[in-house]
């Protein structure tokens, strides 16, 4: 406890799923989180959350609306002392059946309103001599995987970013760092809600064997935001139960040996 104690925190998408998980996880080390989100249940999120958090409505692709809200953040604390850039949409979608109109819509909200975010917030970090920005990527932001060309696409870009980010910014003091996810049992991944035991079942590809909590992805950013994490910068977290670590041969000695090959598994999720 008390590992983001007196940080003011911006978390955007933090409506439900990891964002939310995330916001919780900050206040409760201390934090002080302004949760934003498209979505109105954010501010049940926040008010379920306590006195620590508050929460804005927000658009990420909207600069404007980014300005205000970081606008009323410095009037009210003072700093900002963290950004979390979390919010995002996912698509999956064959390269050949994608629009030029969906692919930007991904893009957009994904790696433009992460720039946006990391534009408007940066200065006032870089005039206060320190802050950390947690900006979500994803396993898939490392390697790719059939379709999800858009998501892909907007999530490499991400990455890149953030090394740019930590370039630029760290002569100033202020971290970027970017979390790389990997099938995280949220609303985004599981939007039937399918009980974890059902997910497992086509997680055999996973040295973990099962799909990861929320809040397991929201312990790297409390780690990434926190002074643990002070000669951090552009590194790359990745917490998906070892996805991208590398792939089993089955039948040969290593592999797990009470599941079937990926090949052979059917998804009832």
């Amino acid at each position: 406890m008390g590992r983001l104690a007196d940080k003011v925190a911006i978390v955007t998408g933090a409506a439900r799923g990891m964002g939310a998980a995330i916001a919780r996880r900050f206040a409760e080390e201390g934090a002080t989180v302004i949760l934003t989100d498209i979505l109105p249940e954010v501010a049940a999120t926040a008010a379920a959350i306590g006195t620590a958090a508050t929460a804005h409505r927000h658009d990420v692709t909207d600069e404007a609306r980014w300005q205000e809200i970081v606008a009323e953040v410095i009037a009210r604390h003072g700093r900002i002392d963290v950004l979390i850039n979390n919010a995002g949409i996912l698509m999956f979608k064959d390269i050949r059946e994608t629009s030029v109109a969906e692919l930007r819509r991904i893009l957009d909200v994904n790696t433009v309103g992460t720039f946006i975010g990391m534009r408007t917030v940066a200065p006032h970090m870089i005039a206060q001599g320190r802050g950390s920005i947690v900006n979500n990527s994803s396993c898939e932001g490392i390697s790719g995987a059939n379709s999800l060309v858009a998501y892909t696409s907007s999530k490499f870009a991400v990455r890149g970013m953030t090394k740019v980010a930590a370039l630029e910014f760290g002569p100033y003091g202020v971290r970027v760092n970017s979390v790389h996810p990997g099938n995280i049992d949220t609303a985004m991944v599981n939007p039937h809600g399918s009980p974890k035991e059902v997910l497992n079942q086509v997680m055999g590809w996973y040295p973990a064997q099962r799909v990861g909590d929320a809040v397991e992805a929201a312990n790297c950013f409390v780690f990434l935001a926190s002074d643990e994490s002070s000669f951090c910068m552009g590194t790359e977290l990745i917490v998906d139960g070892g996805l991208i670590a590398g792939h089993y041969y089955y039948g040969l000695p290593g592999a797990p040996a009470d599941i079937l090959p990926p090949s052979r598994k059917t998804s009832t999720a």
